[in-house]
């Protein structure tokens, strides 16, 4: 149980303490370290038995019966150019439900914290359309950024993704 908590500090502080780098695969070798644990295994410093993220297999989606809704994106990707170092920028992402059903989003999640969506709670229906913005707060994060929101809906796949992109410029000394 301690490895465990442990495990989860770990995963905490590298959430917080960085936006740069690769976050995304660092969480999911977490997950799978996690993973192992749960499972009675151990895991040290990484020991070579122990089984890194891209050897975790996820269990395929299956696509459920019946009409589904369907997002049809206008655009999946926005790059804000370059900004500066605690600029707050935010870009809306407009679609439409081209599918069979009323669309309902269930989560809308960011890599980072700095990174913050907002999406419509009501169901969206059959050719309607909504909004996600996303909201990005550049303050310490100089350097080239690439931020991604996974949107869960009762889609199939569950799963979309909206990306933004900056360029951080330092702030200039004062």
């Amino acid at each position: 149980m301690k490895k465990l908590n442990y495990l989860w500090l770990v995963a905490a502080v590298l959430v917080f303490s960085s936006c740069n780098g690769n976050l995304e695969e660092r969480v999911r070798d977490l997950e799978a370290r996690v993973a192992v644990l749960e499972a009675g295994g151990t895991t040290a410093s990484t020991p070579p038995s122990t089984p890194q993220a891209d050897d975790v297999v996820a269990e395929p989606e299956v696509r459920p019966e019946g009409p589904l809704p369907e997002f049809e994106w206008e655009t999946e990707e926005h790059d804000f150019g370059t900004i500066t170092d605690g600029d707050i920028v935010e870009k809306t992402f407009s679609f439409t439900n081209v599918g069979e059903a009323p669309l309902i989003i269930s989560n809308a999640r960011a890599t980072c914290g700095c990174t913050v969506p907002e999406w419509p709670k009501d169901p969206i229906a059959v050719g309607e359309t909504g909004e996600i913005l996303v909201r990005f707060n550049s303050r310490n994060k100089t350097g080239n950024q690439l931020k991604t929101v996974t949107v869960t809906a009762n889609t199939f796949p569950s799963d979309s993704k909206v990306r933004i992109r900056a360029n951080v410029l330092a702030a200039a000394a004062e």
